[in-house]
């Protein structure tokens, strides 16, 4: 399917949860943050409806996000859900890897077939500062885990001030060559200034090849990011959300000011 400025749109990112493990600063605030009820979450029954309708219209490619998807309780069988949905070429998740080591093998046997993982520095004080309090060899463990599960490829996202060469990202750059990972470099980005740009490795950000769509985990279709636009799937139902979301997908991303990452999916 294409939107109005004739992009071919095949790729849908679905929020399981507004929940996470960690509060990466770039990401949450420290506290107050204001999580959604139950009953406001998408059951998988109605994002596997979802699915099917999307991969109907041209959808082929799906990435399971969060906050952290790993927290949303039975998430394995999410996975062989929407991996059972015919069409789907490509399985994908952005994890923070920490509960990695206990699902991969799971996961891989469900029908993921790949991985992003975040990793903004190897330095474990480092780390438990961006995250406010995580581990990092929980982290760490997780990458082998996904390896060894035999999820490929898999992926690093590590955000970054200003460059891939600062001393956290030359770091993350050599672990990533020595395990085998690839390695993606994001400009720390900014919702409400609209503050953005093109992934060092990677195709997000550019929003002239732009090919996604976003479900939140509350049921709205986002054709931006970076924009405030959002149609819902339980109002106007699944076709015709996706119809309203492709026919105002903008040009180009401005600002957000009624999301945030942790509940948008990034």
């Amino acid at each position: 399917m294409y939107d109005r400025f004739n992009r071919k749109i095949n790729y849908l990112r679905i929020s399981v949860t507004d929940r996470c493990n960690l509060r990466c600063r770039y990401c949450m605030p420290e506290e107050g943050v204001i999580l959604q009820p139950h009953s406001s979450i998408l059951t998988f029954d109605e994002i596997v409806s979802f699915v099917k309708v999307a991969v109907s219209m041209g959808i082929d490619k799906v990435r399971i996000t969060g906050g952290e998807p790993l927290v949303r309780k039975g998430i394995v069988d999410l996975v062989a859900m929407i991996s059972a949905i015919d069409g789907i070429k490509d399985l994908a998740m952005t994890t923070n890897a920490t509960y990695l080591r206990k699902y991969a093998f799971e996961l891989v046997n469900a029908g993921l077939q790949r991985v992003n993982i975040s990793l903004d520095t190897l330095d474990p004080e480092k780390y438990r500062q961006i995250t406010r309090g995580g581990d990092i060899e929980e982290t760490l463990d997780g990458i082998d885990a996904a390896f060894e599960a035999g999820l490929r490829p898999v992926k690093l996202n590590c955000v970054i001030r200003d460059n891939h060469n600062e001393s956290d990202a030359r770091t993350v750059t050599e672990y990533g060559k020595t395990i085998g990972a690839e390695v993606r470099y994001i400009r720390e980005m900014n919702l409400s200034s609209g503050q953005f740009s093109i992934v060092e490795g990677g195709d997000g950000g550019n929003c002239s090849i732009c090919n996604r769509l976003r479900l939140t985990a509350t049921g709205k279709i986002k054709p931006c990011l970076f924009n405030d636009m959002e149609f819902d799937v339980r109002e106007l139902g699944n076709e015709e959300a996706i119809r309203q979301a492709l026919d105002k997908k903008p040009a180009c991303g401005s600002y957000n000011n009624t999301g945030d990452f942790y509940n948008l999916g990034g």
